[in-house]
């Protein structure tokens, strides 16, 4: 179905619920449809930990908020912002049971959802009233799978990452960076997350850069709460800064930013703050596991690399939480120091 300025909706939804890097990237949309119909009202359906990233932005007159662990109470509270939104349409750039019943439950007369080939769970289109047509060449990546959508509804494809930071926030993060130069942004994993590198070697990594002359930086979240301690042990070398626990997700995002304009460079694994640092222009080096960094990886591929181990594991790619390989996860166990800091130093 064509669309064109004669027929702008009042009311645009767009879901997409997690994680935070799908959420990063499908920032393009947002911005295409706000290009495309400057007169409709914009909203955002996310998690609620999410949400904080996406409401200072200006093409959005709301976000709405689900609380995964809310149960039946966090429904009908999305349902009741979904009808005082009241959509004209639902844009679902997820392709889950979740999204799609959102969208029905939003009342929305006009339900669109990504290409048939591009649903987690296809089984859920029958809750939409339209699919993106399936691009002319196979699509691999997540954000051209967006952009595809995108293309559908908007006429717009451009992939549009600008989360609006403010002068504050990036004072604010210029000055968490204090006197790095080209600093070197570490982002350690869970250690029961099969995506990630062992922690003790992201702490040997950092003290390996340190002893080099590098700027480095270690931002660890929440899960990874029990690292602290291991951590904080590498605070008193002068080139080492551990960010804080619970930093602000724009906070993050002008952080990995204003490192970008210093020159530097981030290594993670497969993770949300390795996109929103893609999405800032901070150029990262993935440590990447069971996944495909042609589909989950650092967007455009070209501005990026990665890094993996054990090349030939005939369970790999994959998309899984939980390890099926006999011997466990040992995507990564093979990866050293030694060529992770070669790779970033090269």
């Amino acid at each position: 179905m064509s669309t064109s300025f004669a027929d702008s909706p009042a009311r645009i939804l767009i879901l997409r619920f997690s994680h935070l890097g799908d959420v990063v990237q499908t920032l393009p949309i947002v911005h295409a449809l706000a290009r495309t119909f400057p007169a409709s009202r914009l909203a955002f359906a996310t998690q609620v930990e999410y949400a904080p990233l996406l409401e200072p932005l200006p093409q959005l007159s709301e976000v709405l908020t689900f609380d995964r662990e809310g149960g039946a109470r966090a429904w009908l509270e999305l349902r009741r912002a979904l009808l005082a939104f009241a959509p004209t349409w639902t844009v679902d750039c997820q392709g889950n049971w979740k999204s799609a019943s959102a969208a029905r439950l939003s009342g929305a007369g006009r339900r669109i959802g990504l290409a048939l080939e591009h649903w987690r769970e296809p089984s859920a289109r029958w809750l939409t009233t339209e699919l993106a047509p399936s691009p002319a060449e196979p699509v691999v990546h997540a954000v051209d799978r967006v952009r595809n959508l995108a293309e559908h509804v908007s006429g717009r494809s451009e992939p549009v990452f600008d989360l609006a930071l403010t002068p504050a926030e990036r004072d604010r993060a210029q000055a968490l960076l204090a006197a790095a130069v080209r600093p070197l942004v570490l982002h350690t994993a869970k250690p029961d997350d099969i995506r990630s590198w062992a922690p003790e070697r992201f702490v040997g990594l950092a003290a390996a850069l340190a002893d080099a002359g590098r700027d480095v930086l270690l931002l660890a979240g929440p899960d990874e709460a029990p690292l602290r301690a291991q951590l904080a042990a590498l605070e008193p070398h002068p080139r080492i800064t551990v960010l804080p626990d619970g930093l602000h997700l724009r906070t993050l995002a002008a952080l990995l930013a204003a490192a970008a304009e210093r020159g530097g460079r981030m290594v993670g694994c497969d993770s949300g703050p390795s996109h929103l640092a893609a999405a800032v222009g901070l150029p990262v080096l993935l440590l990447h596991g069971p996944q495909d960094p042609a589909r989950t990886g650092p967007y455009p591929a070209t501005s990026h690399a990665h890094l993996t181990a054990t090349a030939d594991l005939p369970c790999r790619p994959c998309l899984e939480r939980t390890c099926s390989n006999p011997n466990g996860p040992v995507c990564l166990e093979d990866l050293t120091i030694d060529e992770v800091q070669g790779a970033l130093l090269a």
